[in-house]
């Protein structure tokens, strides 16, 4: 009899552990949703770690250093949690291009597969606007920029493009990928605005994104006619 209870505990014990896992990455996934919402709308210092708890059903103000660190593990938590799908669409994409592929098509990779994933989450999404508000941040920017160019498929993108734009000079093959960058997060970031307030047009994603790598391939694109950059 002594062995069957002790074999009765040892299940309930598992049982026990499974649900207290379950309910520890429920918690995580409802901190992370509320603090990208949080982010998006009020900005990266405008709001705690008190109320990110408080909105997210967090009885314990320390919840949020608890399941994730400091801040910026948050913000990390918070990229990663987005670039690992976009990662595996780009790849894809990248992985079909012939040798010959122009501008257009690296550029079509490069935007792509982000409004698809933004076009995934369905509306209201968060995750545009909770970039441009990490972009503004010198110090997130930097994560952001670091988390992104780890990324096998965004460094081919760039490669490509490289290659097919030789015309330009190393420092404005620089600038113009910052620009790009600052682009496409704006403007995925005034789109997602517009339609959580009802006022997006109706063309839908995929004629965003059509628009879009047309603006990008044109500033690609245009000729080099600023005066050389200094020597360093």
């Amino acid at each position: 009899m002594d062995r069957v209870d002790e074999g009765s505990d040892r299940e309930a014990d598992r049982e026990t552990d499974g649900e207290r896992g379950r309910r520890a990455s429920d918690t995580r996934a409802r901190i992370l949703a509320t603090a990208e919402r949080l982010f998006a709308e009020h900005g990266l210092y405008a709001v705690s770690n008190r109320r990110i708890a408080e909105e997210a059903g967090q009885g314990n103000n320390a919840a949020v250093g608890y399941h994730f660190g400091t801040r910026n593990d948050l913000l990390r938590a918070i990229v990663r949690a987005h670039t690992e799908p976009v990662e595996c669409r780009r790849s894809s994409m990248a992985a079909e291009l012939e040798e010959d592929a122009g501008v257009r098509d690296w550029v079509h990779c490069l935007v792509v597969p982000v409004t698809e994933h933004l076009a995934s989450l369905g509306s209201p999404t968060w995750y545009a606007r909770f970039s441009a508000q990490v972009r503004i941040d010198p110090a997130s920017r930097s994560m952001m920029s670091d988390e992104a160019l780890e990324a096998p498929s965004l460094r081919r993108v760039l490669v490509g493009l490289d290659r097919r734009l030789p015309q330009l000079s190393a420092h404005t093959r620089k600038a113009r990928g910052e620009m790009s960058g600052h682009v496409l997060v704006q403007m995925c970031a005034e789109r997602e605005r517009a339609l959580a307030q009802g006022e997006a047009p109706e063309a839908g994603w995929d004629r965003f994104a059509a628009e879009l790598v047309d603006a990008l391939v044109g500033l690609w694109t245009a000729p080099e006619t600023a005066p050389a950059a200094p020597a360093s």
